[in-house]
């Protein structure tokens, strides 16, 4: 690349694009078989210029490259508290996934650890997602002290979110992105009815929650598919 070329970034641009480079390489080699020589030639600038902007090395970059992909994850969380509860989730699933398919590269080399690169700290920022993200929901929720039994829950429903999205970019991001949302609010609404039947603070954030759902909305059709399902097996198990 040309000295030219190198004036029309700005700092901040030149600096993001190494980020970018970087997540990219990192999401489709081991973080260890990834050397700053290999960034460097990916966006066509030397080696000194990679620590100019990294000078602790590829460590340095390494974090920074999962904390830049942590921080626009984190962001997709963050949605408007007005509307049922099943919208509030389908529009932020909506920015998390979009996130998801436009930086795939980023989001697998976020997620993807047991690397002889990650240490406390990269461990620290993948955890830092899902805690916004709990917090996020419990904001939605409206629950400023949440119990061990519905934490438990709402971290079991983001490790699903995250092992669906995984699978997702995998499999050539099918199904359709409207479709996988659906099914992981589904998912939500479904969890949530059944940990209300073990825990009264989560049976009572899903009668707050239902009381805001339209009888033709997601959690009314969800309602209409799972209930025959549900009388089937009632009725199976009553035989036996």
């Amino acid at each position: 690349m040309s000295q030219v070329a190198y004036r029309r970034l700005s700092v901040e641009q030149r600096r993001r694009q190494l980020l970018e480079a970087a997540l990219g390489l990192f999401a489709h080699r081991a973080p260890e078989e990834v050397s700053l020589d290999d960034v460097a030639a990916s966006v066509q600038v030397s080696r000194p210029l990679v620590y100019r902007y990294f000078p602790g090395g590829k460590q340095q970059l390494y974090e920074a490259a999962l904390r830049s992909a942590a921080d626009q994850l984190e962001k997709s969380f963050v949605q408007v508290r007005t509307g049922p509860l099943s919208q509030r989730l389908a529009r932020a699933l909506d920015s998390y996934l979009e996130f998801v398919a436009e930086h795939d590269a980023g989001f697998k080399a976020l997620l993807q650890g047991g690397s002889v690169v990650e240490t406390t700290r990269t461990t620290a920022i993948v955890d830092e997602v899902r805690r916004a993200a709990a917090e996020q929901i419990l904001l939605h929720l409206e629950v400023p002290e949440p119990g061990l039994t519905l934490r438990m829950m709402l971290r079991t429903w983001i490790t699903a979110v995250e092992g669906a999205s995984l699978i997702w970019v995998d499999e050539g991001k099918q199904p359709p992105l409207p479709e996988l949302r659906d099914w992981l609010v589904d998912q939500f609404v479904v969890l949530l009815a059944a940990t209300a039947s073990r825990d009264e603070q989560c049976a009572e954030i899903a009668r707050r929650s239902l009381a805001t759902e339209s009888a033709d909305g997601p959690v009314g059709d969800l309602a209409r598919r799972v209930l025959p399902v549900m009388t089937q097996a009632s009725h199976l198990l009553g035989q036996d």
